[in-house]
C-alpha cells in the first residue's frame, strides 16, 4: 500500500485528516504505519490511535505544535469520536455502558474487572441502534457509537463482556472469519489554527462486512 491508496478528507499545513485502512497501523513501530504512508519521508505525528484491525477517520499532525494542541485535546476529551459497528446479538434500542478496565499489556488484551486498583480505568460510551439483521438463523445488530472514553480495545471489550462481540473480532468472541465491522465514522476537534470546530464524517467502504446485511439500504 501507497500514499496514494489513502483517501485524505482535509489538508492543511498543520495536519490531514484521512480514513485509515483496515490492517494498518495507526503509529509506526516495528512495521511502517500510517504516518511513514502518508509523510513520504516527511514527519507525521499520531495524536490518537485506531486498533490496526479497526478503518476510519483518523487525524494527523503535521507539525510539533499541532501535535501539541491536538494532543491536549485528546487528554482533555475535546476529540470526539463516533464509531458504527456491527455486534453479534439483538440489542435495546438505545444503552450506556460503563466499566472499569485493565489492559493486560503481555497479552495485548484488555479486561473488564470488577474493582478499581492500579492500572485500571473507568471506560463509558452510549449506543443507538440503527438496524437488525439475520444471517443463518443469527442476530447481529448495526449500532452508532458515541466514545465518551478512550480505552485500549474499548469498545470491542465493552460488547463483548455482554455476549455482544464485533463482527469478526475473534480476540473478543466472534467465530466470524473475513471482514471486521467497526468503522470510526466522526471526528471533531478544534482547528489549532482558526480556534473553531470542524467536523469530519465517512461512510464505511464497500469492503466492510456489513454491505452484505444491507444495513446501509434497505434496512436503514
Amino acid at each position: 500500500m501507497s500514499s496514494e491508496d489513502i483517501k485524505i478528507l482535509y489538508e492543511n499545513e498543520m495536519y490531514v485528516v484521512c480514513i485509515k485502512p483496515s490492517g494498518i497501523t495507526s503509529e509506526d513501530g516495528r512495521v511502517f504505519g500510517m504516518p511513514s504512508l502518508l509523510g513520504g519521508g516527511k514527519p507525521y505525528f499520531t495524536v490518537h490511535r485506531l486498533d490496526r484491525e479497526v478503518s476510519g477517520v483518523m487525524v494527523y499532525a503535521k507539525t510539533k505544535a499541532s501535535a501539541a494542541a491536538l494532543s491536549r485535546q485528546v487528554a482533555n476529551g475535546e476529540l470526539l469520536k463516533k464509531y458504527y459497528a456491527v455486534l453479534k446479538g439483538e440489542l435495546p434500542k438505545e444503552g450506556r455502558l460503563e466499566d472499569l478496565l485493565f489492559k493486560d499489556s503481555a497479552k495485548n488484551k484488555t479486561f473488564v474487572v470488577k474493582r478499581q486498583r492500579a492500572g485500571v480505568k473507568q471506560a463509558a460510551l452510549e449506543y443507538s441502534l440503527l438496524s437488525e439483521a439475520y444471517i443463518g438463523g443469527d442476530a447481529f445488530s448495526l449500532v452508532k457509537i458515541v466514545l465518551l472514553t478512550g480505552r485500549t480495545h474499548q469498545i470491542r471489550v465493552q460488547f463483548a463482556s455482554r455476549k455482544h462481540p464485533v463482527f469478526g473480532d475473534r480476540k473478543y468472541g466472534s467465530d466470524i472469519t473475513g471482514g471486521f465491522g467497526l468503522f470510526s465514522c466522526y471526528l471533531s476537534f478544534i482547528d489549532p489554527l482558526t480556534k473553531k470546530r470542524i467536523v469530519f464524517e465517512a461512510d464505511p467502504p464497500e469492503c466492510m462486512p456489513w454491505n452484505s446485511f444491507d444495513f446501509f439500504t434497505e434496512n436503514s
